[in-house]
């Protein structure tokens, strides 16, 4: 692309252009009215299903419980997902595979398996139940991976895909349980134990998986792209398979589980996404300065696009200028140069996707065309990049 699509530095107006619509959104694909439509109709299928078991009252009781955990881990991976923030409709299409699609997976595929000869309960809840349910939960993954590649970057994304697919799925299976638990009158001890000390279960197993997929995109070594997803895939099932089996040790054998396995497996799952949440940072920084001397950004403009506080500012000062459309333009600004930059590090890095000069024209022309219209606060000359 010629550099001379960017401005280089013309006067920004009182009262900037309103952006076109058009220009500020991403067009939908089939694939994604398909999905969209297909885990509509599975959600509104379960929804029913669970009306029908548990009665206008009990279905309530438990969609409610089951909805208190969730907010915060929901919170926790948009968290760290927030330098290149997945598309909206990506994060909803995985809390969506995990509550439908991987929901009816483990349903379908736990009948049969339970229905084998010289099966029983431990080898059902232990082993059977949980690599039908990793799998049915891991192959969101495997679809992005194969229908939307550029959408899984490295470790972060697959934790966080994996996390959110978890969630999603820990959701439908809690109000199941609660909805049971009424019947049984074991609904306090149920929600303490799935609700208060265990909702993170479901998203730590999926996210091991999601770990091992995005370390394999992120390499160019053979051997860890193979060997990084059916690690990845392993311990899921492994953390899922003792998680269920210390129910058969009693409470003490649970407890003694949970405290000396999962809560140090979760800090150490956190520990890592935290880890590559800065990793991420840093690498914007560093691409964002090398699209600089390419000419494909002013430098000026770094800061705004690198820094969480100075994105949030940006926008900010881009509404007291202009209202919502200014900072809406902005907002896509950010988030188009953030893409650049990170295919940029691909490039370099050897990971890049086969169309990658499809892509990056694609994106420098959207930044051109959506660079008459951002207005951004003036460069501190303390700053220095």
């Amino acid at each position: 692309m010629d550099p001379a699509m960017l401005p280089a530095g013309t006067p920004r107006p009182a009262m900037p252009p309103v952006a076109p619509a058009a220009l500020l959104r991403r067009p939908r694909s089939a694939l994604t009215w398909v999905t969209v439509i297909v885990l509509g109709l599975g959600g509104l299928l379960i929804a029913i299903l669970i009306f029908l078991l548990g009665g206008p009252a009990g279905a309530l009781i438990a969609t409610l419980l089951a909805a208190v955990s969730f907010p915060v881990m929901i919170f926790i991976c948009f968290w760290l997902d927030r330098y290149e923030p997945e598309p909206a409709r990506y994060r909803l299409a995985a809390l969506g595979w995990g509550a439908v699609a991987a929901v009816g997976f483990s349903f379908v595929g736990e009948q049969f398996l339970f229905g084998l000869s010289g099966t029983n309960e431990f080898v059902n809840v232990a082993v059977g139940a949980p690599v039908v349910e990793e799998l049915g939960k891991g192959l969101f993954l495997v679809a992005v991976v194969i229908f939307r590649r550029a959408e899984l970057h490295g470790p972060l994304d697959g934790i966080v895909y994996g996390a959110l697919v978890g969630i999603g799925f820990a959701f439908v299976e809690d109000i199941v349980y609660y909805l049971q638990s009424l019947q049984s009158g074991e609904l306090g001890i149920t929600f303490f134990l799935r609700g208060i000390m265990g909702p993170f279960a479901h998203p730590l197993f999926t996210a091991a998986t999601g770990l091992g997929i995005g370390l394999a995109v992120a390499t160019r070594r053979p051997g860890v792209r193979v060997l990084a997803p059916l690690l990845g895939f392993l311990a899921a099932v492994v953390m899922h398979a003792i998680w269920n089996g210390s129910t058969f040790w009693g409470g003490n054998g649970f407890l003694v589980a949970y405290s000396a396995i999962f809560l140090p497996l979760l800090i150490v799952i956190l520990a890592v996404a935290v880890w590559a949440r800065s990793r991420e940072g840093k690498l914007l920084t560093t691409a964002l300065q090398q699209v600089a001397q390419m000419g494909w950004i002013r430098p000026d403009e770094i800061r705004w696009i690198a820094r969480l506080s100075d994105r949030m500012s940006a926008r900010a000062y881009a509404k007291r200028i202009g209202g919502k459309p200014a900072a809406d333009a902005v907002r896509a600004y950010q988030q188009t140069m953030t893409e650049v930059a990170f295919l940029h590090h691909r490039a370099v890095e050897g990971t890049a996707p086969a169309d990658l000069n499809r892509r990056m024209n694609g994106l420098l022309h959207r930044a051109a065309w959506l660079r008459p219209y951002v207005v951004l606060p003036p460069q501190s000359p303390a700053v220095m990049w």
